[in-house]
């Protein structure tokens, strides 16, 4: 017979060590001790509880088994007695570590609205405030209590205290900590007029990038350096994050390239190259990449994850613009900006073709998208 209890169990078996009981005044006792805070013992497990005991021959029934179940009383048999001191004995000496759901939350977290980490960890600390209240008034009812069960309480006291106070702190980092973000620090960059263009210069950003060729809509590489970007991106903000510094992953964004640029105007996806790239701030290095990369490509297979580079981008001077609307409604704004507003300004191309996705297009009505669309040039 296996000599291990679970915590019902031993939290079962200990209270008919104390005297014999029934079911309802075992409930009883649960309910006025607070057992629920600290072990899972609902009304109907106690009854399964005390089926397991039986049937383990460490509790009987005190007489003749009573046609309500609920009403048979229960007592220790000697080796229940025994094993129920043993397990005790044990229980008070060995340490086990809490995992609190809240810690899985928190791993998850980054790929939240902060709004929503906020939220949640606001109604975690009114729950907790609100339990912790319970607790008190439940021992304020049963005053004077013994000594055992003084330090039950007290120890649950202390361990709501102590996590309203980690509440309490991390929802403060979490209000006060000053997330960069790409487009808020670059906002002219990022937020250009629909109507007109406008010119802008561009300092150098840094970016992971990964280069291929094809239309975006049908091929794999697209899809694959696109799960990599992302993949590495929200990994760095992870490992920043661990290390005091957040940020907020910026767009996806494009470099388009092609020998001959009216392909853009035509929409000849097929002779498309390019760079798809993720903004990084400036305190991500080279290395942390690396190793972020090395995380991604442990956990998944993707071709692409293999041409991922850091890369640092200076455009200097550009036109932009921010285009409404589906990805292929770009032509009209393409052919103002290639055959009207350049050499009427006397300027011409002088890098990529570049654009950065605003919008999630999973998410966004193609009327709805909002796409930069930006041209580095130079005087004729």
């Amino acid at each position: 017979m296996s000599s291990t209890l679970t915590d019902g169990e031993l939290t079962v078996l200990g209270l008919l060590v104390e005297q014999p009981r029934h079911g309802y005044e075992l409930e009883r006792v649960i309910e006025e001790r607070g057992v629920r805070a600290w072990t899972a013992l609902g009304f109907s497990s106690i009854y399964y509880v005390l089926d397991k005991l039986t049937k383990r021959g460490l509790i009987e029934p005190t007489g003749t088994p009573s046609s309500a179940k609920s009403r048979t009383t229960f007592r220790p048999t000697a080796t229940g007695r025994a094993l129920c001191a043993d397990a005790t004995r044990d229980a008070l000496s060995t340490l086990t570590p809490p995992r609190p759901r809240v810690l899985i939350g928190m791993a998850n977290s980054p790929g939240l609205p902060d709004s929503d980490i906020v939220t949640g960890l606001t109604r975690r600390l009114d729950a907790l405030r609100t339990q912790l209240a319970d607790v008190r008034a439940t021992r304020a009812r049963q005053a004077p209590l013994p000594p055992a069960a003084d330090a039950i309480f007290d120890y649950g006291e202390a361990m709501l205290a102590a996590d309203i106070s980690w509440t309490e702190t991390t929802l403060a980092k979490e209000t006060v900590m000053d997330k960069y973000d790409v487009k808020k620090a670059h906002r002219a960059l990022y937020s250009p007029s629909a109507k007109d263009f406008t010119v802008v210069d561009v300092p150098e950003l840094r970016y992971i990038t990964v280069d291929g060729a094809g239309d975006p809509n049908t091929a794999p590489a697209y899809a694959h350096a696109v799960e990599a970007l992302y993949g590495v991106a929200y990994t760095l903000k992870f490992a920043s994050k661990r290390d005091g510094r957040d940020f907020v992953v910026g767009p996806l964004e494009g470099l388009w390239r092609a020998d001959d640029p009216s392909v853009f105007v035509t929409r000849r996806k097929d002779a498309w190259e390019w760079t798809m790239m993720i903004s990084l701030p400036d305190w991500i290095s080279d290395d942390m990449v690396h190793t972020a990369v090395d995380a991604v490509t442990r956990k998944k297979d993707n071709p692409a994850l293999a041409e991922l580079r850091p890369r640092t981008i200076a455009e200097g001077t550009c036109v932009q613009i921010l285009h409404l609307g589906s990805y292929d409604d770009e032509t009209p704004t393409l052919d103002r900006l290639h055959n009207h507003y350049l050499p009427d300004n006397a300027l011409t191309f002088n890098g990529d073709h570049h654009e950065i996705y605003l919008s999630d297009p999973r998410r966004t009505a193609p009327a709805k998208l909002r796409t930069v669309l930006r041209q580095p040039v130079k005087p004729v």
